[in-house]
């Protein structure tokens, strides 16, 4: 069995065929899937996702992209609903480095992201659930806020491209490293390296479907059945077998996120 720990298979993209797409998975062996908040108004549908549907699991956050779409009303909505049973993990989460340096809106300053992201770190705590984080150009960042509030029960580092120092840091406070299609392309030697030299408990695979196309499938959605191919780039990495990368990897996403296997 395989699991893709970040797909948002609620997207509008996936809502005329997403029982081909889910039977398309099951072929490859891609049995789980955990689908991450990114707003407050797509909540209620994650909700009803994984309530009629065992094989999914659902986070509640509110993903930098989306702050210029941001009410103070949606922190505390996210502190109500974090204790909810169908609330698998808080996030997706975090601070975009790119996007501080290139929009001019306060919404996507730093500072903002920041408090953004550290009021979700403290809802996870009090809840006791995963953070799920988005990062790009801004380790640095995320290592702030966690010096100002330490998450308390781990997470993924999603679509993580780092360095093993890097990885380091995060797995020593908890987290588990999100592996995706990133490490399907040649030029990916520094990623490739950090996952080649990772230990499989560390890790946990991905593919941000429908976005984050695996190499030689560039401009085609990509979908929870592309796990398969990267669980194979990464056994191929790593010297292992495709039945141990499986194996490990899903044991880790139900540590985190509560699947049954």
């Amino acid at each position: 069995m395989l699991v893709d720990s970040h797909c948002h298979l609620d997207f509008e993209v996936f809502a005329k065929d997403l029982d081909q797409v889910l039977s398309d998975a099951h072929q490859n062996h891609v049995e789980r899937f955990f689908v991450p908040g990114i707003k407050s108004q797509q909540w209620p549908s994650l909700k009803q996702l994984s309530q009629v549907n065992t094989s999914i699991k659902s986070g509640i956050g509110l993903h930098p992209y989306f702050l210029n779409e941001f009410n103070t009303s949606d922190l505390d909505l996210l502190a109500r609903c974090s204790t909810e049973s169908w609330v698998s993990a808080i996030g997706e989460c975090g601070i975009d480095g790119f996007l501080a340096e290139n929009r001019q809106e306060e919404c996507f300053s730093a500072a903002h992201q920041q408090a953004v992201f550290e009021t979700h770190i403290d809802i996870a705590n009090q809840c006791n659930k995963p953070l799920v984080i988005h990062h790009r150009k801004s380790h640095h960042l995320i290592h702030q806020s966690f010096k100002r509030i330490q998450p308390l029960s781990g997470g993924v580092i999603h679509a993580f491209t780092g360095s093993l120092e890097d990885a380091q840091r995060y797995i020593n406070l908890g987290f588990k490293l999100g592996c995706g299609g990133t490490i399907t392309y040649e030029r990916s030697k520094k990623t490739q390296s950090t996952f080649k030299n990772l230990d499989l408990s560390h890790i946990v695979l991905e593919t941000d479907s429908p976005d984050m196309p695996l190499n030689g499938k560039q401009g085609h959605r990509n979908e929870p059945a592309n796990i398969l191919e990267i669980a194979l780039c990464l056994a191929s990495l790593k010297e292992l077998t495709l039945e141990e990368v499986a194996l490990k990897t899903s044991e880790n996403c139900k540590e985190l996120f509560g699947f049954s296997l």
